[in-house]
């Protein structure tokens, strides 16, 4: 009966009322509290579709017409279901939007968290241009352009500007290629790059930002020591040095540090609604700026600059640029004559240079018509504690310089790549925007569009300002970093109308505010590292307050940051934050240009305007810089990061995050398989790739962990081992069962120190299991060629009889597959990896020729620190019509080629009478394989009788009408005899992989009891009594030499004679390695095949039989 579906209307509901879109957040809080703190513990990895899978369905809902779909409602919601989740999905930042405290009347403390509503200007455009304009451009870009000139600062600028144009590109095709959730930068890095280089670049970041809060807190101090407050310096006072101006940065800027860190400490709010000030100050700063180059141009400022020859004068101690003055009718001199001169006039004592050179004054802006822009159009580089003058100028020189501390001079050496390094952190700041992505109302528009246009916009502004200064403003007042020659003026500030005290103030918050900005962003960088757990030792940084603010990290950002600070100069901290930055540019712009190659499905930006090449320019702009601007620095900072990405290789938690280097390895994994797959590998390149097949415990658990052990001995982490084992079952039965078992070889492999691959397969029995491993296992060029298993040690136990058949179907097919078996005989007494064996040999038993793998392997083992001391040696078998010391000399020949070092001896095996005892030993094993044949005949044919009786019983059952009893006439019930438990055994057996998959169904009863007719019982009670004294019989044989097969008994004394002689030699050796013989060409000897290994190795401690796979593995050629 088809089912009818009724369109209804959807009438307009309070749901689009924003008061009631409140209240439903408002109930979903109580309910879900945790869901509001937006962190998890770091300890598994968040599923990404978490926020926006709901489970929870009413059957009102769907009603009857969903049913088809019903079971599967808990891991796939309904559409309906997943589209209300992705329009109510908010993405709550941490600790960007400060979570307001509001307590209610009840006296219980509730958190309010205001949804996203920041558009691209206010959420994005403003937090960039705050962050970017700042100290550098006050404090440095005039210094910069007269140290520079114009042309070459134009370079820096243009450089600088083009690699964060670039970074922003790609950092917006990975902003906008799905939902950037709190985190911002950090997110995008991980995420792209996955957790190694997320983590080391994550951290890079976080050091340059608390770097960065150091630098604008030294420019704070500069400003408020030099420009506003010069009388509160106290070391600079009492030393008249430079050191003494670095000693009061560094008492101030401890002080100022610690407001800092107490007002964040106390709450982000206070300082978020400082930020729009602090904007204002900075933007209100530009506009003077602005006003006064234009003034310039009209009525330029009244502010000269002294000069005595060429040299630039501090003009701080004297406010007339004169020698001596006319005052009444009377010469007198002035207070600069008195700077450099000693005593009355005409009777003085003056400087040399003084007194050759005259006194001329010059405008320190000029204005933008002067012409003075050709003076500045090229650099004026200096070393330290050089003079700064005007080149044009001529002058008498002196070698008088005892007075040179009344001159303006370098206190750095400058250069061109110092100043780059010194600029850089001037265009930082283009991430403010993608780390208030929780905060935006569409962070996929806002954050390409604010981003670019904040760079747009604040290049434009350095490039003006550069040609602006060039055309103002005097050459030597630009090359007068702290503005000495003026007064002690800000050199900017010259240039600003209406007052210079615009910008001093102006320049003075923006750095107080740039300075709060990274105290309040570098501990939430911090945290989310730490709560990814990805870096163990830093999970005690991700707790926080109750109000979200992470105290631990704050703590750590402040201590760094005072390491920063203590430096005391502004110059040298910039170049350290300028290289964090640029190594966090460079790795954004190759996480978009591996994801745009790799084109991987997830991969698409709704940012349209990018480009891989783009990304390969700003990643190779970004390291060229890094290397321009201090190599020592750059080569820092890279070990920095590298030591952080080996440590969260080494000891961080495992995260699978769909990161492109993840699928970088995919596809250069496919390409080297592809290659592989084309020719087989050489002699020289061939090393054993190995298959373990391991066998289980009752509990799921690996019964032998030696042969991991061993393993990773032979393999030192060098070339492919696949850990493998076998299930008895069904897979949908057992399913369950073999994720345990590979969870507990995984730990069995990391405990035993085993790099690998591991698998459990679950087949309908281990034989069929093993031969499909043997055959399947790998993949293209990566498959194994060695087999490494250990002895069936209970193989003679009548029940275990499948054990030793699987061994030597697995000895068949190894060889049937061209593939080496190692087989370790009494594995439990094999070393640990935490073994050093002291003293002792390894002893190779070469007898037949197997490619060299019994050399090899030797070889490969002495590599590891367990074997290490060991020393080699080699036996070979001479027989009668060999030479014997021409053997043992080709031998050392042959290893001398082979580049081994090993003894080697030759031993003679006579021919002679087969013993009595070797007779004696074939004999009882011929007479145990015939009783191990017969009682598998026996059995068998029980077996079989069996089941048809049951099968009987079955049918008469299912033909018996529901309420008939049975008849007693000539059956009977016998529940407890020996063949009803072998009855149930059989019925067990048949109906087992049944039973699991149908016992939630239908309950089973616990016997099934069979009924028997008494002929039966009879007869097959007679049959058994005749098989028991048939195997009576044979232990009663008495033993006919004669009659024995006589391949078995030379097979028996070959195994007896080589046991006696290897017993004799090499019973003391660490390890034994034997040429393992070849099993039987029919499977009737298998059993034979069994006892004569066994026999070969009797008396020996620790035996690696080793069968080579018919190819050369080791050769004497280079």
């Amino acid at each position: 009966m088809p089912t009818n579906f009724t369109v209804v209307p959807v009438e307009d509901t309070p749901i689009s009322n924003p008061d009631y879109d409140g209240e439903i957040m408002k109930e979903e809080d109580k309910e879900e509290p945790h869901t509001a703190a937006g962190h998890y513990s770091g300890d598994d990895t968040p599923r990404e579709t978490s926020s926006l899978i709901s489970t929870d369905h009413d059957d009102s809902i769907y009603g009857k017409n969903m049913a088809l779909y019903e079971d599967e409602m808990d891991s796939t919601p309904m559409v309906s279901s997943l589209l209300n989740k992705l329009a109510n999905y908010t993405n709550i930042t941490q600790g960007v939007v400060e979570h307001e405290e509001a307590e209610s009347e009840d006296g219980i403390q509730r958190i309010t968290v205001n949804g996203p509503q920041m558009g691209t200007f206010i959420g994005v455009f403003m937090p960039c241009m705050q962050n970017i304009l700042g100290v550098i451009l006050f404090l440095r870009l005039t210094w910069i352009v007269g140290t520079a000139g114009i042309m070459e600062a134009l370079a820096i600028v243009f450089m600088c500007c083009s690699c964060t144009m670039l970074t922003a590109i790609s950092m917006s095709a990975i902003a906008t290629n799905g939902v950037v959730p709190a985190g911002g930068s950090y997110y995008m890095i991980s995420r792209a790059l996955g957790p190694e280089f997320g983590g080391a670049v994550g951290f890079c970041f976080y050091l340059g930002t608390t770097f960065a809060g150091s630098m604008y807190i030294l420019g704070t101090m500069e400003i408020f020591l030099t420009y506003i407050m010069p009388n509160a310096a106290v070391f600079r006072e009492m030393t008249e040095q430079p050191t003494g101006m670095q000693n009061d940065m560094r008492m101030y800027g401890t002080c100022c540090l610690a407001i800092m860190t107490l007002v964040v400490f106390v709450g982000v709010k206070y300082v978020n609604k400082l930020a729009l000030v602090f904007l204002s100050c900075v933007m209100l700063s530009i506009m003077a700026i602005y006003a006064g180059v234009i003034q310039s141009a009209i009525r330029p400022p009244n502010s000269q600059v002294c000069l005595l020859g060429n040299r630039t004068l501090q003009n701080s101690r004297f406010d007339k640029c004169l020698k001596t003055e006319v005052i009444d009718n009377v010469t007198t001199t002035t207070e600069l004559w008195k700077l450099f001169c000693k005593g009355d006039l005409g009777n003085e004592t003056c400087d040399e240079y003084f007194k050759l050179n005259n006194l001329t004054e010059i405008q320190a802006v000029p204005g933008l018509l002067s012409g003075v822009i050709s003076e500045n159009m090229w650099g004026h580089y200096g070393e330290y504690r050089k003079m700064v003058g005007k080149r044009l100028q001529s002058a008498e020189q002196s070698s008088d310089n005892s007075n040179d501390t009344h001159y303006v001079f370098n206190d750095i050496t400058t250069f061109f790549t110092l100043l780059v390094g010194i600029y850089f952190p001037s265009v930082t700041g283009i991430m403010a925007g993608s780390n208030r992505s929780g905060d935006l109302r569409d962070p996929q528009r806002s954050i390409p569009t604010g981003t670019i246009l904040a760079i747009a916009t604040t290049s434009i502004i350095y490039i003006s300002c550069v040609v602006l200064f060039g055309a103002c403003i005097e050459g030597v007042v630009l090359r007068d970093k702290y503005g000495e020659s003026v007064k002690g003026t800000l050199v900017v500030a010259t240039l600003a109308w209406p007052s210079s005290w615009v910008i001093v103030i102006g320049s003075f918050f923006s750095c107080c505010g740039a300075g709060l900005q990274s105290l309040t962003g570098a501990p939430r960088i911090l945290q989310a590292i730490a709560r990814d757990g990805i870096m163990p030792f830093l999970q005690v940084f991700g707790h926080s307050k109750s109000n979200g603010e992470p105290t631990w990290a704050l703590l750590l950002t402040a201590a760094i940051c005072e390491i920063g600070i203590l430096i005391g100069s502004l110059d040298q901290v910039a170049p350290i934050l300028s290289m964090f930055f640029l190594m966090c540019y460079l790795f954004v712009n190759l996480a978009c240009a591996v994801q745009t190659l790799l084109r991987t499905p997830n991969w698409r930006p709704r940012f349209k305007f990018y480009h891989w090449s783009l990304s390969f320019l700003g990643m190779s702009l970004s390291l060229s810089l890094m290397f321009v601007s201090s190599w020592y620095y750059a080569l820092v900072v890279i070990l920095i990061s590298g030591c952080i990405y080996k440590y969260i290789e080494y000891r961080g938690a495992e995260k699978e995050w769909g990161d492109g280097i993840r699928g970088l390895s995919l596809n250069a994994a496919q390409y080297a398989l592809i290659k592989l797959e084309e020719a087989p590998p050489h002699t020289k390149n061939w090393r054993p790739q190995l298959l373990v097949l391991l066998k289980l415990d009752s509990d799921l658990g690996v019964k032998h962990p030696r042969l991991l052990s061993f393993t990773s001995q032979l393999k030192a982490g060098k070339g492919l081992t696949i850990v493998c084992s076998v299930l008895e079952g069904a897979y949908m039965a057992r399913e369950a069962d073999a994720k345990l078992s590979e969870k507990n070889i995984k730990a069995a492999m990391a405990k035993e120190k085993t790099k690998g691959f591991y698998h459990v397969v679950v087949s309908s029995n281990q034989r069929d299991g093993f031969s499909h491993l043997i055959q399947s296992a790998g993949l293209g060029g990566m498959k194994h060629n060695s087999v490494l298993i250990a002895w069936p040690a209970n193989w003679k136990q009548a029940e275990s009889s499948l054990s030793w058949k699987n061994f030597i179907e697995t000895v068949r097919e190894t060889t049937a597959a061209h593939q080496a078996l190692l087989v370790a005989k009494n594995i439990d007494t094999f070393p640990a990896n935490q073994d050093r064996l002291a003293e002792g040999t390894i002893d190779v038993w070469w007898i037949v020729h197997d490619g060299g793998l019994l050399m090899l392997l030797p070889f490969l083992l002495r590599q590891h620190k367990v074997w290490r001391r060991c020393k080699m040696r080699i036996f070979t078998v001479a027989q009668m019509d060999d030479n014997s010391i021409q053997m043992k000399k080709d031998l050392q020949m042959f290893l001398y080629h082979l580049r081994l070092d090993a003894k080697v001896e030759v031993v003679e095996m006579h021919a002679g009478d087969i013993s009595a005892f070797t007779y004696e030993k074939t004999l009882v094993m011929e007479q145990r394989s015939q009783m191990l044949k017969q009682m598998q005949l026996s059995k068998t044919e029980r077996e079989r009788e069996i089941q048809s009786i049951s099968d009987e019983s079955r049918n008469s059952i299912r033909r018996k009408p529901c309420g008939q009893k049975p008849t007693q006439s000539n059956k009977f019930q016998v529940p407890t005899i020996i063949l009803d438990e072998e009855a149930q055994l059989i019925h067990d057996r048949n109906t087992k992989s049944h039973a699991i998959l149908n016992d939630k169904a239908t309950p089973t009863s616990d016997r099934v009891h069979m009924t028997w007719t008494k002929e039966k019982l009879i007869g097959e009670r007679n049959r058994v009594r005749e098989a028991n004294m048939t195997v009576r019989d044979i232990f009663n044989m008495k033993p006919e030499w004669e009659n024995l097969d006589q391949t078995n008994v030379r097979r028996m004394h070959t195994a007896v004679k080589l046991n006696e002689v290897v017993v004799r030699k090499s019973q003391g050796a660490q390890l034994v390695l034997l040429n393992m013989p070849g099993p039987p060409k029919n499977t009737g000897g298998d059993e034979n095949y069994m006892e004569f290994l066994e026999v070969l190795t009797e008396g020996l401690n620790r035996v690696l039989l080793v069968r080579g796979s018919g190819r050369e593995v080791i050769t004497i050629y280079s």
